[in-house]
């Protein structure tokens, strides 16, 4: 299954001249059960939910990491404004995008061994699947574009990205029908288009 879905900011494609902010998440959802660190008992809610929030943004500091790679690597500037008004479309065919794997244990203590992260970068957000080591990577990829595509379009994410953090619930409406539970569903355009019509009838668009 998908370990986890994150949204973050991009450091490498802020304004070109000025300095980049930190890469910032701005939502994130974890799907399947870590180990505890250390075994044993005497677990502190607290500080597992910050060492949660730390390995989260060690995968959102990787994804940033990767995507200014690969946009060196292409020729292309590792900055790009935001030209697009929020209600144009989303540019995800031209979009960059990657994967890398993670060693086993780093940073989440899974027990089902390596994990893989197909990210996707549309101008100052990303968005990434943490997957397991026996998903389709086809399908992954499927999957994140679909969802990627349905939250810019619901919460106008290239308008004011931080508003995903006040819309939480709107974002798990989106993955509670592409990505039930963490769950990747066999995706065709006609199923894509009902689920679509699904989300905007639950949000009200």
């Amino acid at each position: 299954m998908v370990h986890a879905f994150i949204v973050h900011t991009l450091r490498c494609c802020g304004r070109s001249g000025d300095e980049a902010p930190p890469c910032r998440v701005l939502y994130s959802r974890v799907f399947s059960p870590e180990r505890p660190e250390g075994g044993g008992g005497g677990r502190d809610p607290e500080k597992d939910r910050l060492a949660q929030k730390e390995r989260i943004l060690a995968v959102a500091r990787q994804v940033d990491s990767s995507c200014k790679l690969h946009l060196q690597a292409v020729g292309r500037p590792s900055w790009e404004p935001l030209a697009l008004p929020p209600e144009d479309p989303a540019p995800l065919q031209d979009a960059p995008s990657g994967a890398f794997r993670l060693p086993p244990g780093d940073p989440f203590p899974v027990a089902e061994g390596e994990l893989t992260v197909l990210w996707l970068g549309v101008h100052s957000v990303a968005f990434a699947l943490v997957c397991g080591p026996q998903e389709n990577l086809l399908l992954a990829e499927g999957t994140l574009r679909s969802v990627a595509r349905s939250l810019l379009d619901h919460l106008r994410l290239l308008g004011s990205g931080s508003d995903v953090l006040l819309k939480a619930e709107r974002t798990e409406v989106v993955l509670g029908r592409f990505l039930p539970h963490g769950q990747l569903l066999f995706l065709n355009d006609q199923f894509v288009a009902g689920m679509e019509r699904e989300v905007a009838a639950a949000l009200g668009k």
